[in-house]
């Protein structure tokens, strides 16, 4: 089997990985025959996860949003900390308005958010 196709096969190979992660540890020889399965076994799980369960890039307001939460800030201290009209946050963080390229940099500095998201690129 190269490749995990159905979800039956995806549960079984599951179950089978935590078998194996119940007597495979770091101790655990790399040629030995279950660290060698659990290895291909997590790798083809892995392969199928990512095909039918992707995980998106977060937007921008999704991370504002957790960003003012991890930072205890409100719309009015973010503004103010972004030098940046409070009306003008608001429409950012709805999602009615991207940020200038200028303002970008200074959200993606301030914040500590990796420029790609500030950018939705």
């Amino acid at each position: 089997m190269t490749k995990i196709i159905t979800e039956a096969q995806y549960k079984a190979a599951m179950e089978r990985v935590e078998e194996l992660l119940k007597i495979v540890d770091d101790s655990t020889p790399a040629d030995n025959k279950d660290s060698v399965e659990l290895v291909l076994l997590s790798n083809l799980v892995a392969d199928y996860e990512e095909e039918h369960f992707p995980i998106k890039n977060p937007s921008l307001t999704e991370v504002l949003k957790l960003r003012m939460f991890e930072m205890g800030l409100t719309q009015t201290t973010l503004a103010k900390k972004l030098g940046m009209s409070q009306s003008k946050i608001s429409e950012i963080i709805a999602g009615k308005v991207e940020p200038t390229l200028k303002q970008a940099r200074r959200i993606s500095i301030e914040l500590d958010i990796a420029p790609a998201i500030v950018l939705g690129v």
